[in-house]
């Protein structure tokens, strides 16, 4: 198993998420934060929380089969980008194991 965290700009999640689903990626996770970096768009802005942040960023989390990662990739990358500087990343970790709540059950990737 691999999970693949994007980090995107705001504004180009739902498109993302929209074409994940249409695709069969239901399982994914989204969070928005706060990040910085060494670009600086027109909408960078002082953060209330943190003294060193500058641009609202959305965290898209999701666990997929090995050979489903380029897939996910391929339409985050294409639905998320602007063609501008600090569009986002995508990192791609593995997965040793995911256990159900519920059951404490090792879930069959």
């Amino acid at each position: 198993m691999k999970e693949i965290k994007a980090f995107i700009r705001p504004n180009k999640v739902y498109d993302i998420v929209r074409k994940l689903k249409e695709a069969g990626y239901e399982n994914i996770t989204i969070s928005e934060a706060e990040g910085t970096g060494k670009f600086q768009d027109n909408e960078a802005f002082v953060s209330l929380m943190y003294s060193f942040t500058d641009s609202k960023i959305a965290k898209l989390e999701i666990v997929v089969k090995k050979k489903e990662v380029e897939a996910v990739v391929s339409i985050v990358s294409e639905y998320g980008k602007t063609h501008n500087p600090g569009d986002g990343i995508i990192y791609v970790s593995d997965v040793e194991k995911a256990y159900r709540v519920k059951t404490g059950l090792k879930n069959g990737f």
